[in-house]
């Protein structure tokens, strides 16, 4: 029989308060937007998506804790709450960029008042969780899941720009090329994917074998790979001999604007990749055990 123990103090410590105030604006966000019934399209999907999956997850996290159930599951709790503060400030950043962007255009009366008051929230609800990631980030010296530091939060915010880029793709199998780069988007998606897994459910320290030197030849290896797609897929996606071209006349969120963003995520995560690269090769081989 299980014992619930009501922990007060997890909702009345800062990081309590801030998850608090998260739920509250999350659900002031997509409410407002739902309200208002203009959220079509992939991208007006992924934003509401984006609104009520933080909601959820935050309200579960908040019950978990205050009832002392956490302690139960057989889960790195710490590692969990960490990846997911950084993931929920992603995505909630995203939200608040795009929508304004795709919805607020030609918007006029009340409707706009609405969109207005939603991306207010929303840009709230973003300061909120990124305050959390400040407060639950592993600080120098402290004894921490790996989620928690720096090279931790590097592979979720790896694993997320993946995902944009995902959503942005619309055709990838007109030539050899665009097929490379996808390969590359999604096998460094998979292994980002799969060390969030592993840290979460304990299973990396089960391995025979220095986990931090395998992160780091795996990093080493993704940079390769992200060096090679930015390279290769301006080439097939805009240049003239492979079908490419320059942006329509009458493209309005056309799937030339999704190369784009691709293009830009593929720079974006490249950089990540590099200075998570940096970081694990520095804590492996410079710092003194």
């Amino acid at each position: 029989m299980v014992i619930v123990e009501m922990d007060y103090r997890s909702v009345t410590a800062p990081v309590g308060i801030v998850r608090l105030v998260e739920i509250f604006l999350s659900c002031v966000t997509f409410s407002l937007v739902a309200h208002d019934g203009t959220f079509s399209g992939s991208y007006g999907i992924w934003c509401m998506f984006s609104w009520c999956f933080c909601f959820i997850l935050t309200v579960l996290i908040v019950l978990l804790e205050f009832t002392g159930l956490c302690q139960k599951i057989p889960i790195s709790w710490e590692d969990f709450t960490s990846a997911f503060a950084m993931l929920a400030t992603l995505m909630v950043l995203t939200a608040s960029i795009i929508y304004p962007v795709e919805f607020l255009k030609n918007c006029s009366g009340n409707n706009c008042s609405f969109k207005i008051a939603a991306t207010a929230m929303s840009c709230l609800c973003f300061i909120a969780y990124a305050v959390e990631v400040g407060l639950t980030r592993a600080k120098p010296g402290e004894i921490s899941g790996f989620l928690s530091t720096i090279p931790g939060l590097l592979k979720v915010l790896e694993a997320f720009v993946a995902c944009i880029i995902f959503i942005s793709i619309s055709d990838y199998s007109r030539n050899s090329g665009r097929q490379w780069c996808m390969a590359v988007y999604c096998l460094c998606f998979i292994f980002a994917l799969i060390i969030i897994i592993f840290t979460i459910c304990k299973i990396i320290s089960l391995f025979p074998f220095s986990f931090d030197k395998v992160l780091t030849g795996y990093n080493i290896l993704a940079v390769l790979m992200y060096a090679s797609a930015a390279i290769v897929w301006p080439i097939f996606c805009f240049d003239k001999k492979y079908g490419g071209g320059p942006r329509p006349p009458n493209c309005n969120s056309c799937s030339w604007d999704g190369l784009v963003v691709v293009t830009v995520m593929t720079y974006v995560n490249l950089v990540v990749f590099i200075v998570d690269t940096v970081y694990s090769v520095r804590l492996v081989f410079f710092t003194s055990p």
